[in-house]
């Protein structure tokens, strides 16, 4: 049985996808299920639960798949690089620190561990020949 691929667009359509549900979900700007979500009317309403259900479902195949692709040591190294690479571009004075900055980037980050978890078993799975059965 031969492995099935992945290209590089697969791989970027995922990270795009990861990213695109952490900043729904949250994001600096006040355009984000969070805050449409706290805002009136008070409690809970047919939409509000749909989509909220919908981005609940979302996170959980990102960080099943993520957690199972990767493992905590994987997510942890990905965290762990991403960061030191943040720290090296504010070092370098790329990257400017106001505390909304460093949040766009922290959850542009937490996008790309998931997205980049997301594709991982491919990879491993076009790289190697082999293929991964959970």
């Amino acid at each position: 049985m031969a492995v099935q691929g992945i290209s590089w667009s697969g791989v970027l359509m995922r990270v795009v996808f990861a990213v695109a549900l952490v900043l729904l979900t949250y994001n600096p700007s006040g355009h984000s299920f969070y805050h449409w979500a706290v805002t009136p009317p008070p409690g809970i309403t047919a939409l509000k639960a749909f989509l909220g259900i919908l981005l609940l479902t979302g996170w959980v195949i990102c960080l099943r798949t993520a957690f199972v692709a990767l493992g905590w040591l994987g997510v942890t190294l990905g965290a762990a690089l991403l960061g030191t690479m943040v720290w090296l571009l504010v070092d370098m004075k790329m990257v400017d620190t106001t505390p909304s900055m460093l949040v766009w980037i922290a959850l542009v980050s937490v996008g790309i561990v998931l997205g980049i978890g997301l594709s991982w078993s491919l990879i491993r799975a076009r790289t190697t020949c082999q293929i991964e059965v959970q």
